[in-house]
Order: structure tokens, then sequence, then C-alpha cells
């Protein structure tokens, strides 16, 4: 069983209690592979967390939050759910999956990946001594940092628009 399929049987997991910040191009990978559309969606985020200044990452606030306070997120069902969650964990490939996705249980910023945070993660019961959550999922410092330095690109080509309904 996946490991994202036995942390959604014994608690709330990241797919359940966060909102999803989107790119373009997330959209647009997501929509080639399922022929969905209407699965984001662009909204001010319940979360004060998302719309905080961080001194780590100082431009992440202009690069996803536009000015009227809304970010593009993919939509949740009324249970809080991701629209994508289901009952083995996302539906989708992880190639397919949101670059916020991807790199999670990362922390990162503009500059890098900084480290493994797990907030959302059984980790007493998943990881065996030694091992983190990055281990269990199969992912390493590279693949993410690759996806990081995709979603920094995605989200400076989609700040132009801010002010405009593209984004």
């Amino acid at each position: 069983m996946h490991p994202c399929a036995i942390c959604a049987s014994r608690q709330k997991t990241c797919c359940q209690g966060t909102e999803i910040l989107v790119t373009r191009g997330d959209i647009e990978r997501i929509t080639q592979h399922s022929g969905r559309s209407g699965f984001h969606e662009r909204r001010r985020p319940t979360d004060p967390d998302y719309v905080e200044w961080d001194p780590e990452d100082p431009q992440w606030l202009d690069l996803t939050v536009a000015p009227d306070g809304t970010r593009l997120m993919l939509q949740r069902e009324a249970t809080g759910d991701c629209v994508f969650l289901g009952s083995e964990g996302c539906v989708l490939e992880t190639e397919v999956r949101p670059l916020v996705c991807r790199i999670y249980p990362y922390a990162f910023s503009e500059n890098g990946v900084q480290s493994i945070e797990p907030e959302y993660c059984p980790t007493t019961t998943l990881c065996a001594p030694g091992q983190t959550m990055a281990d269990v999922l199969g992912m390493n410092l590279q693949q993410a940092e690759a996806w990081r330095s995709e979603l920094y690109a995605e989200l400076h080509a989609d700040a132009p628009s801010k002010s405009g309904s593209a984004r």
C-alpha cells in the first residue's frame, strides 16, 4: 500500500488539510492528462498562514497572491478534501500533480530546498529508525530541487498577468 494511502487511513492528510496552490502550468498539465476542467478556482485562502509574509521567501506573496488577496488553488470538496484525492491517495500521476504537491514534504523557498518538514505525515508509524518521509516516498533532494525550480519559473511566468484575468 502506498504510504499516502496508509496515512489517509490513520489521520487527516495534506490533501485534506491544505489549500493547494496551482500555477497555470499545473492547470495545463492536469487538464491535458485528465481531460477535466473547472478543478481550480481563484479565491482568498481560509488559512491566514497562506498570506503571511515570509522573510525566508520575500517574493512568495507577490508571486502567489493577487492584489485582491486571492490565489489560484485546487478546488476542494465540501469535506475539505482535494478534488483529486481518491481512496488510495492522489489520483494524479506524480508528474502531473501540482508542483507544490510533488515537492512536499520538502520545505523550500525561491533560493532552494531547505529541509524535510513532514507536518502532515505520521512519521512515527511510516518511517523506520533513521528514515525520513522523503525516503519512504522514494523522493530525493535533486528531484525536489528540480520541481522547486520549475515551480518558481512558472510563478514568475504567471506574475506579469497578476492584475489581469490570467492569474
